[in-house]
């Protein structure tokens, strides 16, 4: 079959039409549709219907024609149209290509310049990245929204009647748990924690605070009900009323079934409400405690450093002990925490608020020594005055869940913290050290105690009993046992060695050098005039030979050795007597039981070497060391004093020994000032030092007199009387010796007796003497001759050949 092309047929029609094809046409259409051989008429009526078509065919023509143009002209304007956007499409197209182009480079730009734009593959990376984080958030924050809706469900489901609902915190408590394992294995997977951790820790935090929120919900109830029983004033429970009972109490174990509940829904979670205290009572104190940040954390007149809370905290204890003891105790029986004890369980709640109160001012007190002095001690004193009462954690709900329920105490605050007690310690050595200076620095310093207040300041006892102190010494026992008495309530032995080592020691160091260096000066002056020591034993700088030479000589020299003696002799007793005090036993053992201790107190020249102990518990005390270094000043300066007035004596002596005296006078002039020189030194001794320390010192140097010519009949009798006045000279200083005056000076007795014996006695002597006696037999006779026997055969041998009258 032949098809025209739709162009074709336009032209066809377009055409002008053929005459003679339309004749033919029209005869065939004619024959085809009418029998003209039945009639004419029908050929008419053909006739008229064919024109009748003709007409409207022109019509239908003329539409056409009309409906052509309208096309025509209808498809050259979309032509146009068409071909312009052609255009544009092909210019868009050249421009994508170029584009697609400079992007494909792009693509495969390896982009080495960090401060180039990133690459289409970066970018894309980047933008999908951000999708999945945009996603992660929409998950998180649905997770969120989910939590606290959660959270205000289950604070709102919580009512004053029981039995208490926590379904909602069930369901908290499930989300929080899903989303931990969640998170858990999606950081597994990706190695990525830092926004699952910080949900999580959203998510908890959220979970206690919901916590807490119900547990403030039902405090407010039993705080309300106590406001009828007027808390937090002393209570009365007698006088309260029914209904008041019945509210308080009924709020009480609500709080008390609120957290058996918590307990059971928080035993396998490392959850504060576990070791937070006893709800009940941490609501009771909640009153307590606003009231004190009243009083001492806001604008009041009380709320100043020198205003002291630990009072007030401890009268709250005391004030509502009986209530908690009587009324709370009873209330706990029949629950789970019958074993809580209410008294200590409402003084521990007590106890935040005060050291949160001292860490709180600790910076302003560090600048003023002694008000942190004064709270440390305040604080110290507030830890012994409630253990005193009894308190500690055990048979409180912290204590039940420690390891170790000893309580620190409110002092650890303070103590705990290595710069405040750093700070503390060095404020206390330097004003053990300002007031060592001002006592040493005192006019009086080295005077001895006269007034009867200071005369009983005497220590230990026996030969020491009569001790009267210099004031340096007396003041300064009083300054060391100010420090023990400031350290020794802290609880930490660490913390009391420190002291011991840093304050207390330097004290008595620096008190022993003094002395010391005094006896040198003393020695120094007493030789060679060279300066004094500036301060030492009462002395003054700058001051001239013969000053000096005065200052060191007569009874002024010997009451500076005596004040140098008591004051050592002092502070010997005082160190002796120290040790043995439990406190000082107690640490000293500590210090050897503790490797730390030990290795810092062997490093110390003032403590006992503990390098050779091969005991646990060493034998000694702590102040043995500067015991014995001060016994060493006692010694010396005892030696120092016979010393002195032997050669002071003698010196007297010898200034008038070439001078001659009559025969008929027995005793030599020049004897007298030696005599009045010994009774003056003697007396100062007695005046100022022990008794017994007298005793010693006079019994330390014996004197026998020996001559290198012979002695004249006059001599003899001379020399025994002037042994014998030596003797009444010391009887009359000390009359309190008695017959034991005479003991260092027997030896030179016994010899004038030898001197002046008589014809018969003297005989006996001789025989005596020279013959071969056995040595009992011999003292025994000689004991007779001349009342005793302290000098051997060979010296009474000597002294007889002395006389003139001996032959032998």
């Amino acid at each position: 079959m032949n098809t025209i092309s739709d162009q074709d047929q336009i032209k066809l029609f377009l055409s002008q039409p053929d005459l003679h094809i339309s004749q033919i046409n029209a005869l065939n259409y004619l024959d085809a549709n009418h029998n003209f051989s039945q009639s004419t008429l029908s050929l008419v009526d053909a006739l008229e219907s064919t024109r009748h078509e003709r007409d409207t065919l022109r019509v239908s023509l003329a539409a056409s024609y009309s409906a052509i143009q309208q096309s025509r002209t209808e498809m050259a304007t979309l032509a146009s149209l068409r071909l312009h956007s052609a255009q544009e499409l092909s210019l868009l197209g050249h421009s994508l290509v170029d584009e697609l182009s400079s992007l494909f480079i792009q693509l495969l730009s390896d982009n080495s310049q960090a401060t180039g734009p990133p690459t289409l593959l970066e970018g894309v990376e980047a933008m999908h990245r951000i999708l999945r984080e945009q996603e992660s958030i929409k998950a998180y924050v649905q997770v969120i929204k989910r939590a606290l809706q959660l959270s205000e469900a289950a604070v709102a489901e919580i009512s004053p009647n029981p039995p208490i609902v926590v379904s909602n915190y069930r369901s908290l408590q499930s989300l929080v748990g899903q989303v931990k394992q969640g998170c858990s294995q999606a950081s597994d997977v990706t190695g990525e924690v830092g926004i699952s951790l910080r949900l999580v820790t959203f998510l908890e935090e959220t979970q206690r605070r919901t916590w807490s929120s119900m547990k403030a919900v039902l405090s407010s109830f039993l705080l309300a009900a106590s406001e009828t029983l007027h808390w937090p004033m002393p209570i009365d429970y007698s006088t309260v009323s029914l209904e008041a009972k019945k509210s308080f109490e009924g709020a009480f174990h609500l709080l008390l079934d609120f957290q058996e509940i918590g307990e059971k829904l928080h035993t396998n979670e490392d959850e504060c409400t576990r070791k937070d205290g006893l709800y009940p009572i941490q609501a009771l104190v909640q009153p307590v405690s606003q009231r004190f940040k009243y009083h001492f954390e806001g604008p009041r007149q009380t709320n100043k450093l020198d205003k002291w809370y630990f009072t007030h905290i401890l009268n709250v204890s005391h004030e509502h002990r009986p209530f908690f003891d009587n009324v709370i105790q009873r209330l706990l029986v029949p629950t789970k925490f019958r074993d809580i004890d209410a008294w200590r369980e409402f003084t521990s709640n007590l106890l935040p608020s005060l050291s949160r109160h001292i860490r709180r001012t600790m910076p302003m007190l560090l600048s003023h020594p002694p008000l942190l002095a004064h709270t440390i001690y305040q604080a110290l004193a507030f830890d012994a005055s409630l253990r005193e009462d009894g308190f500690s954690l055990s048979g409180t709900l912290v204590g039940r869940y420690a390891d170790d329920a000893e309580w620190q105490g409110v002092s650890e605050v303070i103590l705990g913290r290595r710069e405040w007690f750093n700070r503390w310690v060095e404020g206390e050595k330097s004003f053990a050290l300002d007031r060592y200076h001002d006592i040493l620095g005192a006019k009086d310093a080295w005077a001895i105690a006269d007034d009867a207040a200071e005369s009983e300041d005497v220590v230990g006892s026996g030969s020491n009993i009569d001790l009267r102190p210099t004031v340096s010494a007396r003041q300064l026992k009083a300054l060391v046992e100010q420090v023990t008495d400031r350290y020794s309530p802290l609880p930490n032995f660490t913390q009391r060695t420190r002291f011991l080592i840093d304050v207390q020691l330097p004290l008595l160091e620096g008190y022993h050098s003094r002395i010391l260096s005094s006896l040198d000066a003393f020695e120094s002056l007493s030789s060679s005039f060279v300066r004094v020591v500036p301060g030492a034993l009462g002395t003054a700088p700058n001051i001239d030979t013969w000053n000096r030479g005065r200052l060191t000589t007569g009874v002024d020299g010997i009451m500076r050795l005596c004040k140098a003696l008591v004051s050592a002799r002092y502070m010997s007793t005082a160190t002796e007597v120290w040790g043995e005090d439990l406190f000082f036993l107690e640490l000293w053992t500590e210090i050897n039981l503790k490797a730390s201790l030990r290795a810092r107190a062997e490093l110390h020249p003032s403590l006992p070497n503990l390098k050779n102990s091969s005991s646990d518990v060493p034998d000694g005390t702590i102040f043995e060391e500067l015991v014995q270094q001060y016994e060493k000043l006692v010694t010396r300066t005892e030696e120092m004093i016979v010393q002195h007035i032997c050669s002071e004596v003698e010196a007297a002596w010898n200034q008038g020994s070439g001078s001659s005296h009559p025969s008929d006078i027995s005793i030599s002039p020049t004897l007298l000032p030696a005599l009045s020189v010994l009774s003056s030194h003697l007396s100062a001794l007695r005046r100022t030092v022990p008794r017994a320390t007298t005793s010693s010192i006079y019994r330390r140097r014996a004197i026998l007199y020996r001559r290198p010519r012979e002695v004249t009949d006059a001599e003899r009798k001379a020399l025994q009387r002037e042994g014998e006045l030596w003797v009444e000279t010391c009887r009359l200083v000390l009359p309190e010796a008695g017959e034991r005056v005479e003991v260092p000076w027997r030896r030179l007795l016994q010899a004038g007796r030898i001197l002046g014996a008589d014809d018969e006695d003297w005989a006996q002597i001789l025989k005596v003497s020279f013959d071969d006696l056995g040595q009992e037999d011999w003292e025994l006779k000689v004991t007779e001759l001349i009342y005793g026997a302290e000098l051997t055969r060979e010296e009474v041998r000597m002294i007889a050949r002395t006389r003139e009258d001996c032959l032998l």
